[in-house]
């Protein structure tokens, strides 16, 4: 299975998969998630909200599907969560965290 880890348009991330690679682990706390890249040695602290879309990436089948619940979850409109998740998966991209899966491979 082909992965990448490069930028995507926020328009092409809503229906990608998003997956933590076997080099992360994350570990949730009371007040964040920290996030290590064992490859790297980088520590990633993130706060209640970002651990929580993390979750709900690995769980949802499509990044739009993890934002529309995220959006049902939080009282938010889809379309403001989407923005944000997009925003969040666009920098986890960038720092080695996630994955997409191509097309198709859900």
């Amino acid at each position: 299975m082909a992965t990448e880890a490069f930028a995507v348009p926020a328009d092409g991330l809503l229906g990608r998969k998003a997956t933590v690679p076997e080099h992360v682990v994350y570990r949730d706390f009371v007040t964040e998630t920290v996030v290590l890249n064992l490859e790297t040695g980088h520590y990633h602290g993130i706060n209640r909200t970002g651990g929580r879309i993390l979750s709900a990436l690995e769980r949802a089948e499509t990044i739009g599907a993890a934002a529309s619940a995220l959006a049902e979850e939080y009282g938010r409109s889809v379309l403001e969560v989407e923005r944000d998740v997009c925003a969040f998966c666009a920098d986890l991209l960038d720092r080695g965290l996630i994955l997409l899966l191509p097309d198709g491979d859900h």
